[in-house]
């Protein structure tokens, strides 16, 4: 083992908006080089006020971000994206002490930026340009209206406390983030101390950049034990890491009792089950193998997505461990990321070294049988090109287990976080869902099939017990993200023994950051919060048609209402004859009459909105731009020949484009007939110069 360096420096913590170190001399925590054991660092913490760092969030922080809306805060993670973007080859460098190849820095670097790219974007695509979100339709409370409840989302008031995972510095603290950052809620990152210089280095390109309000991020590098007693009901935290962990911090009496939110992502003995029909040389069962090789290489197998359990039918085990030895000695070779040809790096750490290795020691000891692999010092490639066993560096072999008894506890309860799964059989669907659910909770499965009845049968058995589960088969294989790899645009977590959180989703994790509230009162009062006009709310019928107005100039309650257009049969006729829609409704009165809904031929819907948009159009040039489409149309009363139909339409929501020239407004638009009875309800859609 390398002795430790002299003049280490310390890894410093980013808080309070400016950077600390411990004052004086601190023994602090060696942090080494996964390949070759050299101290490249020290950690430490001591004399830090944490109680002032939360301090700081819930007031600084707060008040910066505060004064953005959702779209502006997007704009701020597509911006820092950019900046994080140009920097990624100082990442990489530093990255590969932790033992990540070219490779796992893609997976951390720029799997990282491009959560930040996709919020930045979704943020934009799916939130309104506004500070509160509404959860679905207002509730009518009273008969004549003027009571009315709905569901509103707000930012929590205080921090998101982000307690990272070692094997991901960057993709887990950047995943955690950007949902915290849109929602509008400071992030106090505390990344694991083995790879948490590589958190601290992106951190300080972001504080570089200056794109970032005052207080939104800070950064504590090393023990953290007493952060949670400042925390309280205003606050949340995200975990991710052991099981053991996430149940000590879920018993503080501040989560427990205290009310703060906790979400955890720990890990968890996830699976691949390999169809029957999926027999070798079939393309299903050469992705099955490929993947349960990348999952055991990539970033070493220390992946909580890593698959742990290869469940596949009995008379085909032995040819999956052929067909995976055979795999891993054509494609893998084990050594210093630095040195060319690499493809698998060394375990984050010593310790972690020994973790794996006596986890598989009590599989073997369980009943477990080494089928590929050795637990000795694997030869391993260095930096400088020569080959041998290194006794300073982290390195292991990809080993692979079978099981003679398929439900053995060891193999569904001992996860060994590096390198290493298994392969056991099943008899048939039914035992290999059963198989799966002994993992008790699991993050994701693979389910590799080309049977449709098979993935049907095997997806909603399993479904329940993982939070996220591939289908696999020769129409996606060449496409798909990867048994191991979560996506931004869905959920990433799981029941159980997975911890029982989610993060990610898309705006779901966005949500997650924030107090869902039912609101009631008046349509007035509910227009004024939310800023989405209320059906009964105060309305704006003034000399200027509201199609004339600028975004600007457009106020919400801004309205139109049109005179009154007659139907007649022969428009009826001549819509069906124009349009080929000769439905028996529009043009058999003997059929129409005889159907409960119709009182005889009645007016096709379309053509009702057709006309109601040249009742409210106004033609010449001006701030609107186009329709761009309806949303919620509904026809209620039937409209008869000899009927009459007026329109009015209401600025209900504005939303401008902080890029752009021009925003959207959506219109509540209502069709009423001669006696004032609602014929059909939408939104139309329109882009509006500012």
């Amino acid at each position: 083992m390398t002795s430790t360096a002299v003049g280490v420096e310390i890894v410093p913590s980013f808080v309070q908006d400016a950077w600390w170190t411990p004052e004086g001399e601190v023994a602090g925590t060696d942090v080494r080089d996964a390949s070759t054991g050299a101290v490249i660092a020290k950690v430490s913490t001591e004399g830090l006020d944490l109680a002032a760092v939360v301090e700081h969030g819930r007031t600084v922080g707060q008040a910066g971000l505060g004064k953005l809306t959702f779209h502006q805060r997007a704009l701020k993670l597509k911006e820092l994206a950019q900046y994080l973007n140009g920097r990624r080859e100082a990442l990489y460098e530093l990255s590969h002490r932790t033992g990540a190849t070219k490779i796992d820095n893609l997976i951390d670097v720029d799997g990282g930026i491009g959560v930040l790219f996709t919020f930045g974007s979704k943020g934009r695509r799916e939130l309104p340009n506004a500070q509160v979100i509404v959860d679905g339709p207002a509730e009518r409370l009273a008969k004549d209206g003027s009571f009315v409840g709905e569901h509103i989302y707000t930012r929590i008031p205080g921090v998101a406390v982000q307690i990272n995972a070692f094997n991901f510095p960057i993709w887990g603290m950047l995943e955690k983030f950007a949902p915290a950052f849109i929602a509008g809620v400071p992030t106090i990152v505390k990344p694991a101390t083995p790879t948490g210089y590589v958190a601290a280095a992106a951190v300080k390109f972001i504080i570089e950049s200056n794109i970032l309000p005052a207080g939104s991020l800070q950064l504590v590098s090393g023990s953290a034990r007493d952060l949670l007693d400042h925390l309280d009901y205003r606050d949340a935290v995200s975990f991710t890491g052991s099981a053991g962990t996430a149940n000590m911090l879920k018993a503080h009496p501040n989560v427990a009792r205290g009310g703060v939110r906790f979400t955890s992502e720990a890990d968890s003995l996830n699976a691949a089950i390999l169809g029957p029909d999926a027999v070798p040389g079939t393309p299903e069962f050469d992705a099955f193998v490929k993947s349960l090789v990348t999952e055991m290489t990539a970033k070493a197998g220390q992946k909580c997505t890593s698959i742990r359990r290869a469940i596949v039918p009995r008379a085909v085990v032995d040819d999956v461990v052929a067909a995976v030895g055979a795999r891993i000695n054509e494609r893998v070779v084990v050594g210093d990321p630095r040195a060319e040809g690499v493809t698998m790096g060394a375990l984050a750490s010593l310790e972690q070294l020994a973790d794996v290795r006596a986890a598989v020691q009590s599989m073997l000891d369980a009943g477990g049988e080494l089928a590929y692999g050795t637990l000795d010092s694997p030869q391993a490639k260095q930096a400088d090109g020569a080959v041998g066993v290194v006794e300073d560096g982290a390195f292991m072999s990809p080993l692979l287990l079978t099981w003679a008894d398929a439900d053995a506890d060891a193999v569904h309860s001992l996860e060994a976080f590096g390198p290493v799964s298994s392969v056991i059989g099943y008899e048939d669907l039914d035992d290999a869902v059963r198989l799966a659910a002994k993992g008790a909770g699991s993050l994701v499965a693979t389910v590799a099939t080309n049977d449709p009845a098979v993935a049907q049968q095997l997806v909603t058995g399993i479904a329940a017990h993982h939070g996220r589960v591939l289908v696999l088969n020769r129409e996606d294989a060449k496409t798909s993200t990867g048994h191991g790899s979560p996506v931004p645009h869905l959920i990433h977590g799981g029941p159980g023994r997975a911890g029982g959180g989610e993060e990610l989703g898309g705006i779901r994790s966005v949500l997650h950051h924030m107090q869902r509230t039912a609101i009631q009162g008046s349509p007035n009062m509910l227009t004024a919060v939310t800023g989405v006009w209320h059906t009964g709310a105060d309305q704006n019928f003034g000399d200027v048609h509201p199609f004339r107005k600028s975004l600007y100039e457009l106020k919400i309650g801004d309205a139109f209402r049109s005179e009154l257009r007659q139907v007649t049969l022969k428009d009826i006729t001549a819509f069906a004859n124009e349009t080929g829609d000769t439905f028996y409704a529009h043009t058999n009165q003997e059929a129409a009459a005889a159907n409960p809904f119709f009182p005889g031929i009645v007016a096709h819907g379309y053509l009702l909105l057709s006309w109601a948009a040249g009742l409210f159009v106004s033609p010449e040039p001006g701030p609107v731009l186009a329709n761009y489409g309806l949303d919620d149309a509904r026809f209620i009363t039937p409209v008869a020949a000899g009927d009459s139909i007026r329109v009015t339409i209401t600025a209900k929501k504005i939303t401008p484009r902080e890029t752009d020239e021009y925003g959207e407004v959506a219109w509540d638009t209502v069709l009423t007939n001669q006696n004032d009875e609602i014929v059909a309800t939408y939104d139309v859609l329109t882009l509006v110069a500012k």
